[in-house]
């Protein structure tokens, strides 16, 4: 197969004028004049599957499937990429590529994309920190879930996608890991004496600790416009081949292959001020 994986800045006009591929993989499309463009460059290729997130979703205080409402531009601009416009438009490039390519287009919804060389932080935080050992702050519940899908698991599925040449929109995520079975995974892994000490959503918000930057993977699900984030349909990408490896795998890739970062995460004097509050309450 005849594979073109659109990445980085956009190299169009007389670069790709008349080509044709068998599949085009589009990674990095956020605004949609880039993407519209790259679209009707590549008309003549055979399929198109454009990379989009489940931040297209307007409201998550309801269950989420592939036809829940996308979120609207209204009269932000669409030509800056912000926390408030990423999501309208990923959902108006979705649109540029159903233009053009239509039943010939793959839609891909991807939750938190985790593994080897994720350069976030928003996953690596937990398996560098629980390695550090010592007492590890988490959020409360054990039980809640957490929806990643590993880099490596996406890509195969997005190739296999282009290659059988099925359409649609997919939400691409695991249906969801607890993240008691995510930190003690990364505990067995690391092979470490760390301790988990859950601490609930109240005492987070009240000491206003930040959500999915500063204690990656939470979300206050009490929050009732939250309370789907996390849950999300992925039932029709698992029917069309999305797998998943063991979540050892990732964590290990994750450790040998992605750097911890101060992008995100507590800093370990936070931490330590957190916990002692926390033990310290009546």
């Amino acid at each position: 197969m005849k594979l073109l994986v659109l990445g980085g800045p956009r190299f169009l006009g007389r670069a790709l004028a008349g080509r044709e591929w068998d599949a085009v993989v589009d990674t990095s499309g956020y605004l949609p004049r880039d993407v519209r463009a790259s679209a009707e460059a590549l008309a003549g290729s055979g399929f198109y599957c454009f990379v989009s997130s489940v931040s297209v979703y307007a409201d998550f205080s309801d269950p989420i499937d592939e036809e829940s409402p996308v979120a609207q531009l209204g009269d932000l601009p669409d030509d800056e990429i912000t926390e408030e416009t990423y999501g309208p438009l990923k959902a108006l490039c979705e649109d540029a590529v159903r233009a053009v390519f239509d039943e010939r287009a793959a839609i891909v919804r991807p939750g938190l994309i985790v593994g080897p060389y994720d350069p976030t932080g928003r996953f690596t935080y937990w398996p560098h920190r629980v390695a550090r050992g010592g007492e590890v702050l988490a959020p409360a519940p054990p039980d809640a879930p957490t929806q990643i899908v590993d880099v490596r698991d996406l890509g195969d599925w997005i190739v296999s996608l282009c290659e059988r040449r099925v359409g649609g929109v997919f939400n691409a995520a695991h249906p969801g890991v607890p993240i008691a079975e995510l930190l003690e995974t990364c505990r067995v892994v690391a092979d470490t004496d760390a301790t988990i000490t859950w601490v609930d959503a109240g005492f987070l918000v009240q000491h206003e600790v930040g959500q999915w930057m500063e204690l990656p993977l939470w979300i206050d699900n009490a929050d009732p416009e939250a309370a789907y984030f996390d849950r999300v349909d992925v039932g029709r990408a698992i029917a069309a081949g999305l797998a998943f490896r063991p979540l050892a795998e990732t964590v290990r890739g994750t450790l040998e292959d992605a750097e911890a970062t101060d992008a995100a995460g507590l800093k370990p004097e936070r931490e330590a001020e957190l916990l002692e509050a926390w033990h310290g309450r009546r």
